[in-house]
């Protein structure tokens, strides 16, 4: 794995100065641009080429802070649930989508959500128009989830001051836990927000 922070010689913080970030970038981009390489032999082009890649990599992840922060908790020994390699694997051999776990607050709303999908689901197999109440439902859901996505990327923000400012081990170690759940919320929250939306326009 690679480290995006000593790509730019970041510490592993989650708020960063964007505009430093694009200025770095673009500065050692210039650097590594083909033409400046376009007389050197074959290995130095390759090198350039390799290093060049991985710094748009690093750009990419570090300017956006949700891949910022999963980045870091990779470096920090953490497969987020979203991005467990076992889960995609055992999905992908029995032809099912990868199931997340729900986070327990949501249980109900959840259990509600999916009988209004089903029966959704059920009006559109067999012809029918949708109920207009169940059309407004799937809306008011919709939003409420949103909401909690909001809400959720408010909590994250948090974290990521208390963690730039952790004073110990212990500190950090209690703050990568609450930002995983939260990274896996969001998650879980966006796919069903995509599952609404899905069923509101097909």
């Amino acid at each position: 794995m690679q480290d995006f922070f000593t790509a730019f010689a970041l510490p592993r913080h989650l708020n960063i100065d964007l505009p430093a970030l694009e200025k770095s970038f673009y500065a050692q981009s210039r650097k590594l641009h083909p033409d400046r390489f376009a007389s050197k032999p074959a290995a130095e082009q390759e090198a350039a080429l390799a290093q060049s890649s991985l710094l748009n990599d690093a750009y990419r992840t570090l300017r956006d802070p949700i891949l910022r922060t999963q980045h870091l908790l990779t470096l920090e020994g953490v497969e987020l649930e979203e991005q467990s390699k076992s889960a995609t694997e055992a999905a992908r051999t029995s032809g099912t989508e990868k199931k997340q776990l729900i986070p327990p607050e949501l249980l109900e709303e959840v259990f509600e959500l999916n009988m209004q999908l089903m029966e959704m689901k059920a009006a559109k197999e067999f012809g029918d128009e949708a109920d207009p109440d169940l059309k407004r439902d799937l809306e008011a859901a919709a939003a409420t989830f949103n909401q909690k996505m909001a809400v959720t990327q408010l909590q994250l923000e948090a974290l990521w001051t208390k963690w730039d400012n952790a004073a110990s081990d212990a500190d950090r170690a209690t703050t990568k836990d609450a930002m995983v759940t939260l990274l896996n919320k969001r998650s879980y929250l966006r796919n069903l927000v995509r599952d609404v939306t899905a069923a509101l326009e097909g």
